[in-house]
């Protein structure tokens, strides 16, 4: 089981007791505004989405390393974080990384204190890319990609459907060789 740790906060694998927080937040409409394509709606599709990451844990293949972010003192659930491998090669992994919190947590520096670990944890496992992106609206998780050092590769223009109508996105990327 992974288990990382920042000055605030641990980040690890799921467990099954993590189910209903996790639908908690999976299921909160306002802090799930820009990932709208993962937003459930009952327990049972909370259930499948935390059975797919507690499924990958110890796998040798590893392709889901999706994580949940605590309070490190109070242990309460602030967000999720992770990433997906989109390509095993010779030189390391290509990886895509995600984030989203509880909207309590927001401008707080939490998704950067998260990702910094997740970055570190990632170039220290083989991954030689990262490659991460939201909403162009979405300055909140553009500054977060910043803050980590992460560099700006591309905006598309009208690219992702979102809330009835094709927006914008940025797309970020960080290698193992400029981390």
């Amino acid at each position: 089981m992974i288990q990382l740790c920042t000055d605030k906060l641990l980040i690890r694998d799921h467990t099954s007791a993590d189910l209903a927080s996790h639908h908690e937040l999976l299921s909160d409409k306002k802090a799930m505004w820009f990932l709208q394509d993962i937003v459930t709606d009952s327990i049972e599709e909370s259930e499948a989405n935390l059975r797919t990451a507690i499924d990958q844990i110890g796998c040798t293949d590893r392709r889901y390393y999706f994580f949940r972010i605590e309070n490190k003192l109070t242990n309460e659930h602030i967000g999720e974080i992770g990433y997906t491998v989109l390509e095993f090669t010779p030189a390391g992994k290509h990886v895509e990384v995600g984030y989203f919190i509880r909207d309590k947590y927001w401008g707080l520096g939490y998704t950067a204190e998260a990702l910094k670990k997740v970055i570190q944890f990632a170039f220290e496992n083989d991954v030689f890319r990262i490659s991460c992106g939201c909403l162009k609206e979405n300055k909140a998780s553009e500054r977060v990609m910043q803050k980590c050092g992460m560099i700006k590769e591309a905006e598309f223009k009208e690219y992702q459907w979102h809330d009835g109508m094709f927006k914008d996105r940025v797309a970020y990327r960080l290698l193992r060789s400029e981390w």
